[in-house]
């Protein structure tokens, strides 16, 4: 390209310039370029200041001409000079400016903003609608309230406990989820340049020493179960009946199964010949594919059940289209006579079985109940599921 320097007038910028340089004197130039694309025929033409600072030439754009005018242009350009006869870079300068208004900017997004726009960009990873709603419920109810209004850049420790503190004692599992979402969702505004600085809500190093373990204010309660010896009593009781529930609930007992893998079974995941229920990935806790293997008394419960529609549920509820409630399954756990344990509770009594009246190995009732193997190494060799 061949290079034209000479000097500008406010009457002499031509719309037809030959591509090139032309200077204005005292670094300013204006550049002349051929348009690129099939729809942009002609020249493009923009300002440039060139400075030499340190010993290092740098070209500082101006903005486009005619956008830009020469006064304008000439303007910038004298401010520009001024700052390098100082040893400020002008380039710098303008970056700084430029992170000041973004950081202004990111000052004006609030907490109730930040939910929003963090539960849409994760949602599609969640496996389920019932944690989304989770997430949603407990942010809306107990953060929102707090924090909602409060610009992310500005939220604290003490805005944190403010939101947290409260439930610690009364409600510690709730509270304990709300604080990791509040932690999920700074850090996620951190990730994003709306703020700065240390996570407030953070446990570790943090608010383990302003709150206690959760492990010392109330005892772990888990879910009663139904002894191994019992098991056989309410599993007769059951089999006096014919309804949808008492013949859920018996499944669930054979297989080992969560409630509500057994109540969204669908016919398509039942392989009656080959005696296999597959339960889908994004049907099971893990996140991943796990085959029941059936008994024939499991069977024999399908089979009173077999339906040609492969998207039906196993266990149809009332209501046309809908699977059968979780409350069904506690009901009939409690008209067999388990009123003091709990659906669940069936996986512990499995685990206890297996353990104390089988030879199985540990691992095997493991994966028939569908859990993820902690050990990371363990997990990424173990390929099979037995």
């Amino acid at each position: 390209m061949k290079r034209a320097i000479q000097r500008l007038s406010p009457l002499t910028v031509s719309r037809h310039a030959s591509p090139g340089w032309l200077c204005d004197g005292g670094g300013l130039y204006l550049r002349i370029l051929p348009a690129t694309g099939e729809n942009a025929p002609g020249l493009v033409k923009s300002w440039v200041y060139r400075f030499t600072l340190n010993d290092r030439r740098r070209d500082m754009g101006l903005g486009p001409y005619p956008a830009v005018s020469l006064a304008v242009a000439r303007q910038m350009a004298g401010e520009a000079r001024a700052m390098v006869k100082t040893g400020r870079d002008p380039l710098d300068a303008r970056q700084q400016e430029r992170d000041a208004e973004r950081e202004a900017r990111a000052a004006l997004l609030t907490f109730d903003d930040a939910v929003k726009r963090f539960l849409g960009s994760h949602e599609g990873a969640w496996r389920n609608e019932k944690h989304r709603q989770q997430w949603r419920n407990t942010l809306e109810t107990y953060a929102s309230p707090v924090l909602g209004k409060t610009a992310v850049q500005s939220i604290t420790t003490a805005h944190v406990m403010r939101a947290v503190e409260p439930l610690w004692s009364t409600k510690p599992e709730t509270a304990s989820r709300l604080r990791g979402r509040i932690e999920r969702v700074l850090d996620w505004a951190a990730a994003r340049n709306h703020r700065q600085g240390d996570n407030p809500a953070r446990w570790r190093g943090h608010l383990d020493k302003l709150l206690p373990a959760r492990a010392k204010l109330r005892r772990v309660q888990h879910h009663a179960a139904v002894p191994i010896d019992g098991v056989s009593a309410v599993y007769s009781k059951l089999g006096e009946s014919t309804g949808m529930a008492a013949l859920a609930l018996r499944f669930l007992v054979l297989t080992g199964a969560r409630a509500g893998e057994v109540t969204g079974a669908r016919w398509k995941e039942i392989d009656l010949e080959g005696g296999t229920w597959t339960v889908p990935a994004d049907r099971i806790k893990a996140g991943r594919l796990h085959r029941v293997p059936l008994s024939a008394e499991a069977v024999t419960i399908l089979r009173e059940r077999v339906s040609e529609d492969p998207e039906e549920y196993v266990f149809p509820g009332g209501k046309e289209g809908k699977p059968l409630s979780l409350t069904a399954l506690s009901k009939a756990l409690w008209t067999a006579g388990g009123e003091d344990f709990t659906v669940h509770g069936f996986r512990s009594t499995f685990r206890d079985w297996s353990a104390e009246r089988t030879n199985f190995p540990r691992e095997v009732a493991e994966m028939a109940l569908a859990h993820v193997i902690s050990d990371k190494v363990e997990a990424a060799y173990r390929r099979g599921d037995l």
